[in-house]
């Protein structure tokens, strides 16, 4: 069973490469942050609760990102494992997720990108889909809470020896490719 994280910036290509990947190896994609959007349009208590958070560009809080997580990965179609995009997105909710795997290391995927292609990528972004978490104000305060609370997970996976890089740089073809040599 693979169990993979997909860790980058806002913009780095998390998404559309667990897509693609899930497609190709056939696990279960999972998408915090499909899952909470979903959560806020449906009006679910979830919904109600994480709404004004995500509008505002912070972080949901780690206790109901960890409940969430630990609710998804027991449904049937992680059997054969999954991809976790958008978690853990703090050590404290990284540690949750070692906890809750006990002796499986799972592969963190680090997908590398420059600030200028983040930028260009969130304003494409912006252009093509209609995300109230996509505003400028919002993107610039994602980026700003990726850069305190989420990029300190790379050093502690890299410390692990958990930690695998792809360059984002490229096509999404071309980073797939680039992906799919990273888990030979």
């Amino acid at each position: 069973m693979r169990r993979l994280i997909f860790l980058g910036a806002p913009g780095a290509g998390k998404g559309t490469q667990a897509k693609l990947l899930s497609e190709e190896m056939k696990l279960a994609h999972i998408s915090t942050g499909e899952m909470l959007r979903s959560a806020v349009s449906e009006g679910s208590e979830l919904g109600k609760k994480v709404g004004a958070i995500m509008e505002s560009g912070q972080l949901v809080p780690d206790e109901l990102i960890v409940e969430l997580i630990a609710e998804r990965i027991k449904q049937p179609d992680c059997e054969n494992g999954y991809i976790l995009d958008g978690f853990p997105r703090t050590v404290p909710q990284a540690e949750a997720l070692g906890a809750m795997l006990g002796s499986v290391k799972p592969t963190v995927i680090l997908f590398e990108v420059t600030m200028d292609d983040v930028e260009a990528r969130l304003a494409n972004r912006r252009s093509q889909e209609d995300r109230a978490d996509d505003s400028d104000d919002v993107q610039r305060e994602r980026l700003r809470v990726y850069q305190e609370q989420t990029a300190p997970l790379i050093s502690y996976y890299d410390e692990q020896n958990m930690l695998t890089r792809v360059s984002g740089a490229g096509s999404i073809d071309e980073v797939f490719q680039k992906l799919l040599q990273a888990l030979a």
